[in-house]
Formats: structure tokens, sequence, C-alpha cells
């Protein structure tokens, strides 16, 4: 058994005594985390949603409102347009339900313009990965891997070799000092369409594209105590720091949740692709300070400085996203008892977000309480796609580690 196996081993068998009968919280017993309870009620709540979609060859779930059974719904051009197609083949790989592959083939292939348009900002990882990346990954269809290949090129086209990133909002966007170079936060996931391209016939340079991006990102994004900025402005042609900002936060100096969760997805899965371990030692730094800050609930609010705490949002997309990098970054952590404090965390987040998030009757969502644009007044206490989608990606991941596997695999259903 070599050093991966025996993680994957020790990192099983801690789920495994998790998951049976009933776990000990102090004095009291809990029941233990039913997973496949949690994914059966994404499939219900999915098949649900799938009835109130218009059959019209655009229309993609975004959000519902507070109050509201109406999703809100948005083209291909969208950044959020790759989650729910990618939320599909994620019940199709727990379910084995081909019709959850008919659709999730369907509502991907809504995505194939993105390939082929100039890029209208950094988000083709989000929209492109996460459907035809999920699907190649489940059906090798080779149309799936050539729209991939594509859109690396096309999201690459972004990169500023003078800045080292890519740039995010190729376009006038408040207190980005337009046409200086922007970056945020939310491009750390992006990059993964990158690697995988590098590695499956595209060009090696886009691997180099995606590492600098990280190391410049990792030198300029970051506070002394490694909370994040949303966004950093570089000049454009020297490249040098103008200034870091907080777009969707509260403040330039607070940290937005969803922002440091990208941080910590990303520079987890940077260090997968990469094998670097000074990635893999922020991925650490940047998940303590996240950790160490959170309620007992362990849901964040949508701003960890906002002065009103506790009377304000939380941000359940947040914590999906977090639950299901933890559940990955374990497996890379030598440190056992590190490695199970994020299985824990992992879990009583994931347990959290079933118990008292989850939309059930009152729409067709998965879960409730996600916070999209705050400062904008945009998507408050929403429902939202992408809070969805990592929350079954998380279950999925769970239920595999749960199972003695690794989080992620990659194999095709006979």
């Amino acid at each position: 058994m070599n050093c991966k196996q025996k993680i994957v081993s020790v990192i099983g068998a801690s789920l495994m005594l998790l998951s049976c009968g009933r776990t000990v919280s102090g004095s009291k017993l809990e029941k233990a985390f039913d997973v496949d309870a949690q994914l059966t009620y994404s499939v219900n709540q999915s098949a649900n949603a799938l009835k109130l979609i218009p059959n019209d060859g655009s229309s993609i779930p975004r959000n519902i409102p507070a109050d509201s059974k109406q999703w809100r719904f948005v083209d291909y051009k969208d950044w959020t347009s790759g989650f729910w197609p990618g939320e599909l083949w994620y019940l199709y790989e727990f379910s084995r339900d081909q019709k959850w592959e008919a659709e999730a083939d369907k509502f991907t292939n809504y995505l194939e313009p993105l390939a082929v348009t100039p890029a209208l900002d950094h988000d083709l990882g989000f929209q492109v990965f996460n459907s035809y990346g999920n699907g190649y990954r489940l059906t090798k269809n080779p149309k799936y891997k050539e729209i991939i290949l594509k859109t690396a090129d096309t999201l690459a086209t972004l990169f500023n070799p003078k800045v080292g990133t890519i740039l995010s909002w190729p376009r006038e966007v408040p207190n980005m000092e337009w046409p200086q170079h922007n970056t945020i936060m939310d491009n750390m996931i992006n990059l993964e369409l990158l690697f995988w391209a590098s590695k499956n016939g595209g060009d090696k340079k886009l691997y180099d594209m995606a590492v600098s991006h990280a190391t410049v990102t990792m030198q300029n994004h970051f506070r002394p105590d490694y909370t994040s900025y949303h966004a950093v402005v570089y000049d454009k042609e020297t490249g040098k720091k103008i200034k870091g900002v907080t777009h969707q936060g509260y403040s330039d100096s607070s940290m937005w949740a969803r922002g440091q969760s990208w941080a910590i997805y990303g520079y987890t899965m940077v260090y997968r692709e990469t094998k670097d371990p000074k990635f893999l030692d922020f991925a650490h730094k940047v998940t303590r300070v996240y950790l160490d800050r959170l309620p007992k609930d362990l849901i964040p609010y949508w701003d960890f400085n906002d002065p009103v705490i506790p009377n304000t949002l939380r941000d359940a997309s947040a914590a999906a996203v977090v639950a299901s990098a933890l559940l990955e970054l374990s497996t890379y952590t030598k440190d056992k008892g590190l490695a199970k404090e994020y299985l824990d965390k992992a879990e009583g987040m994931l347990k959290e977000l079933s118990d008292n998030y989850q939309s059930k009757n009152k729409n067709t969502a998965l879960l409730l309480h996600s916070t999209g644009h705050k400062p904008a007044g945009s998507e408050i206490d929403h429902s939202i796609i992408y809070a969805d989608y990592y929350y079954v990606e998380a279950l999925l991941r769970y239920k595999k580690m749960k199972e003695g596997e690794q989080p992620l695999l990659t194999y095709k259903f006979n």
C-alpha cells in the first residue's frame, strides 16, 4: 500500500466510523449523517425543477428569490450557466439513471457557442468545465473534449503576460479603473480548465499561465492574515499592483465569505494539479483563517466583518464550496489531527446545510439562504444555483470517501 492509498484508507475508515449507527458529540447522541438521503433529496428536487424550465433551447436556472417558487432563467452567456448542467451530471453520477445523462447533455449543449465566441470574461471555467468537463469525465464523449480544449484557448486570450494573470472583466466595472487589468478571486476556480487542457491535448503554455496566475494572485490578493481581497487592479503595462478592493464584500478590508471560499477551493485544486508544496501550504493558511472565524453552526455570514453580525445574512453557497474543498484538502494533509478537523468540519457543514438550509417544499432549488452581491442589492437571501452545485459535489465527494475511495475519480459507466 503506497502513501496515498494509506491516507485514503485512514480517511475512509474515519468516515465509516462517523456513518455507522450514531455519532457522539459532547454528551449528546446525534443521528449519523445520511449522505444517500441527501443525494436522493437532490434528485427529487431537481426532477421537480426540470418541470418548470421552458423547453426553448436557452433557459437555464439561476436563482429563486426568498418567498418565491419561480426560477429566474438566464442564457448561456451568464456566468452561472454551467452550474445547472454540472449539477445534472452529478445527479447522473449518483443515480446512474440515463434520464439525468440525457438532461445533462441537453443543457450542456446550450453552452457550445462559448467555445468559439470571444471571451466575455474569465468565467469560462465555471461555465464549460462544470458542464462539458463533468460530462467528459463521465462519458468520454469526444465532442465534449473538443469543446473544452477550444474554450481553454479562448480563456487564454485574457492572459496578460506583463501582469501574469488572466483578466477577469474585459470591460468597465465600477472601481476597477478600466482599462487597467483587473483580476478577481473567483478566477482561481477557472484555472482548472487550463490545467486540464494542458494535460489532455492542449497547449502546454496553458499550464504555465495557470501557475503564473495562482502565484501572482498569492502574492498580491491577500493581507498579512491571509484574508483575501475580492479584486486586485494592476497596471496593464507594468504589472504593478495598483490596489486591492472587495467588490462584493462589506469593505476593502473585510473578509467576504465567498471570496475566501474561492481561495480555499482554488489553492487546493492548484496543489492537486501542480503538486507544488507552496500551494498546499497556502491552502492551509487561507483555510485556517476562515475556519477560526466561523460561527458555531459552521455557516458563514456573508462577510465576516459585517458590523451587525449576528443580525445579518448568511451565505449557504460559501459553506457548500468550502465543504467540498475541505474534503479534498484533507486527503493532502499529512497531519492526522488536521485532516480529521477538515473532515469533521466538512461533515458538520453538510449536516447543517441539510438540516436547516434545504429548500424542500418552499421551492425546487436545493438550498435556501445564499447571498449574491449584497452591496448591489442583488440576490439577497436567494436560492442560487452555484450553492446547489457545490452542495451536490460535496455530497458526492463525502459519499466516495465514506466508501473508501478518493474524492475525485475519473471513470465511465458501463
